[in-house]
């Protein structure tokens, strides 16, 4: 299809799906947002921008087929799901197959799908997104996986305990003195743009999206040097991430590392950003101000 015509982008309202739309939109895409409120401020803002709203929500899939009608291509951010004992696997898998169902059935031969990256041993590091993955190789012509790493971004804001930084501390499940991949959601959506700009090149490539890999404490030295806020990290203990709940205490006592190639990945993507370019370019002052309201 030309390149006028427009890219439904899911996730819209969200950090992912929200750089998608605004770096399609920078380019001259037309962009065709699914949001579930169109009245609310990050739902506006995208409107602002150009982009075209349209009500729609995975758990209703009758809300779909509209969204998707005349549509180039999609980015999809099935939204993730949590019950009492941690993710919920066929609520979220039920969400993305909706998705690619109704894609498929408008007739959608592109979808760019980002899910999360898959750790050394080469697993899913969820197991609803490895279930959405194979069926979007199953269902869709041109399929294309992004599997990101953790976001820059996350130093914002943590949840139970872990992540963004409290008190002049950053605490988390890594390993303080090994390497920890990171990539901005700016590159994320940069690899998105690559695919829509050329969907044969990268039809049915799955690529593990990282843009460095400081170790933790190095990081933290950045983001102090950066904000010229003293930062430091604190790994959590197997005893505190048990406190958190089972979810986490899985995830530290299993760690495995993510294995993206970052030089592989800049030689498709030269603007790739380290933590200290993110810094430098948006990041610091995100930090600085947040740490100013918190």
């Amino acid at each position: 299809m030309s390149v006028n015509t427009p890219v439904l982008v899911t996730g819209a309202t969200g950090k992912q799906g929200g750089a998608t739309a605004r770096r399609l939109l920078a380019q001259g895409r037309p962009v065709r947002a699914l949001v579930r409120d169109p009245a609310t401020p990050a739902a506006a803002t995208l409107a602002a921008a150009g982009a075209v709203l349209v009500r729609g929500d995975f758990d209703d899939p009758a809300s779909l087929p509209p969204a998707l009608d005349g549509v180039a291509a999609v980015f999809a951010v099935p939204p993730v799901a949590f019950g009492p004992a941690g993710a919920g696997t066929e609520l979220e898998a039920r969400r993305g197959r909706a998705l690619i169902d109704a894609a498929a059935a408008a007739g959608v031969e592109q979808v760019v799908l980002s899910t999360v990256a898959s750790t050394s041993r080469g697993e899913p590091g969820s197991a609803g997104k490895g279930l959405i993955e194979q069926h979007l190789r199953e269902t869709v012509a041109r399929p294309t996986v992004l599997r990101p790493v953790r976001f820059m971004s996350n130093y914002l804001g943590g949840v139970a305990g872990i992540d963004g930084i409290v008190d002049g501390v950053h605490r988390h499940l890594f390993a303080p003195h090994e390497p920890m991949q990171v990539i901005a959601v700016e590159d994320i959506a940069e690899f998105a743009a690559l695919a829509f700009a050329d969907p044969e090149r990268f039809a049915g490539r799955t690529l593990e999206l990282a843009g460095d890999q400081p170790t933790p404490v190095e990081a933290a030295a950045l983001i102090s040097e950066a904000t010229g806020v003293p930062v430091r990290y604190e790994e959590l203990t197997e005893d505190e991430a048990a406190a958190l709940g089972p979810v986490v205490a899985r995830a530290r006592k299993s760690r495995q590392g993510w294995h993206a190639d970052v030089e592989a990945l800049r030689v498709i993507h030269p603007g790739l950003r380290t933590l200290a370019q993110w810094l430098n370019e948006s990041g610091a002052a995100a930090i600085r101000s947040h740490l100013r309201g918190a």
